[in-house]
């Protein structure tokens, strides 16, 4: 059994004893030092949470447990019920609630779930909240109310239509140019949540011929819930059998996107946040956009087409917000499918990439593998170092930065190294002993030969 208990959420399989995975225990534990820290944070007022969970078959479970705790606590719950993260986002702030709880474990496996835990922006946790609530939940430094203080529980599930109406008011969004282009559309909601939202959204944009696979909302997931091509045969098959224009694949808890062109192959997750870009910049000309560093370099030549400048993030959602907030940028996201617009608002949100994505096709007037074909080739190979405990990593990474020291070369997550138009970047893990060497060419055999000169390289390093 597995619980990660990290500054932004926790995270672990259902099951075993307290302390080795998310079991009821743990729970009550790490949503009591939550809810205690909004206490302090909002001292003397009466606090509203808003929850939501995805379709995973512990859901109904961890969602009783969750929102019965914080009632216990004297802290009022809105309960969007099935939802996405994105959606329990929006609705922080809309219902001005001083935080949310999302009850998820996005791409993992069913045997997992997970808090995700928002501030009252809608936003995740800062690093220095996280920290205190870990710190919190150790000390079981919380108390509960008396009765005449519980909090009150009500159920919002109808909250997704204000999130597809606020999608549709954006300008990047054409519903008649969508509507005219007569899409037909597979999507796989992978038995969870996007089986709701996705045909929602589709047919409000008005796309009218639309099949659901895998929509089953019964948290036993019919493959890897991660959107990844290796993962979505099925979806591919079906865009082809009933002579589609595209696949749609969403995660359990929607916030991550990737298509399948009308051939059946992948327009890969890694150009999902491209494609969308190059909708919004046409639109915001000269504009800043921001992806995280083991992302494709393909947003930074649409971003510099468009007259904007690209800058780069640590990895991790609440870093590529960090970093979008000061740069200024119009959008931004992940390689990983993840669309952040912050006109809607900063979150990773399918929803809004679907609608951006369809309206951008529809404009062009071309399929979905010819709108592929118009952005710059890149291949991103991914691989791993595994390291003896005790090594040195940080040493490790020092050396390769001082190797290189005479190209551009950034250290804010690791270590990236610019070779003109080819990058490598360099993570180490956190829980366990191994370096992370993630490289991008144009070519994907140059791409490998790239990440296994700089394995190499380290395998020097350690003798």
């Amino acid at each position: 059994m597995t619980l990660i208990k990290s500054i932004s959420g926790i995270r672990g399989t259902i099951g075993g004893q307290a302390g080795d995975g998310l079991t009821p225990p743990d729970i009550i534990k790490f949503v009591s030092a939550y809810g205690s820290l909004l206490q302090a944070k909002f001292q003397n007022k009466r606090l509203k949470v808003v929850i939501g969970r995805d379709a995973r078959i512990s859901g109904a479970m961890v969602n009783n447990l969750v929102s019965a705790c914080l009632s216990g606590m004297g802290i009022d719950v809105i309960d969007l019920g099935l939802s996405t993260t994105p959606t329990v986002e929006m609705a922080v702030v809309d219902f001005e609630a001083n935080g949310g709880i999302i009850l998820t474990a996005s791409h993992n496996p069913k045997q997992w779930n997970a808090l995700k835990l928002l501030d009252a922006k809608g936003e995740f946790i800062s690093e220095a909240m996280g920290t205190e609530l870990l710190e919190k939940a150790e000390r079981g430094d919380f108390e509960y109310a008396h009765v005449d203080d519980l909090g009150q529980i009500r159920s919002e599930e109808n909250y997704l239509d204000t999130h597809i109406k606020k999608i549709l008011a954006l300008p990047y969004v054409d519903v008649q140019k969508i509507k005219s282009a007569g899409f037909s559309v597979v999507v796989d909601a992978i038995n969870s949540s996007g089986a709701i939202a996705v045909p929602a959204l589709l047919k409000a944009l008005g796309v009218e011929h639309v099949q659901v696979i895998h929509g089953e909302m019964h948290g036993n997931f019919a493959h890897n819930p991660e959107p990844l091509p290796e993962h979505l045969k099925d979806l591919s098959s079906a865009v082809v059998t009933t002579k589609s224009a595209l696949g749609i694949s969403v995660d359990p808890d929607v916030d991550r996107l990737a298509f399948v062109c009308e051939n059946g192959e992948m327009f890969g997750e890694e150009y999902t946040l491209v494609a969308v870009a190059d909708c919004v910049l046409g639109f915001q000309k000269g504009r800043n956009t921001v992806s995280n560093l083991s992302s494709t370099r393909a947003l930074r030549d649409v971003t510099e087409k468009h007259g904007g400048k690209y800058s780069a993030s640590a990895v991790g959602e609440v870093n590529v917000v960090r970093q979008m907030k000061a740069s200024g940028a119009v959008i931004g996201g992940e390689g990983n499918g993840g669309v952040i617009l912050p006109e809607l608002h900063y979150g990773r949100d399918a929803l809004v990439g679907i609608a951006i994505f369809l309206t951008h096709l529809a404009n062009l007037g071309v399929s979905t593998s010819k709108l592929r074909a118009t952005y710059p080739n890149y291949f991103i190979s991914k691989n791993k170092i595994d390291l003896t405990p005790g090594i040195d990593v940080d040493g490790i990474l020092d050396k390769m930065g001082q190797k290189y020291r005479d190209l551009p070369v950034n250290k804010e997550d690791g270590l990236k190294i610019e070779f003109e138009k080819e990058w490598v970047h360099l993570r180490k893990s956190n829980t366990e002993p191994i370096i992370r060497i993630y490289s991008e060419s144009s070519d994907e055999e140059k791409a490998k030969q790239l990440a296994q000169k700089i394995i190499n390289e380290i395998k020097g390093i350690v003798g």
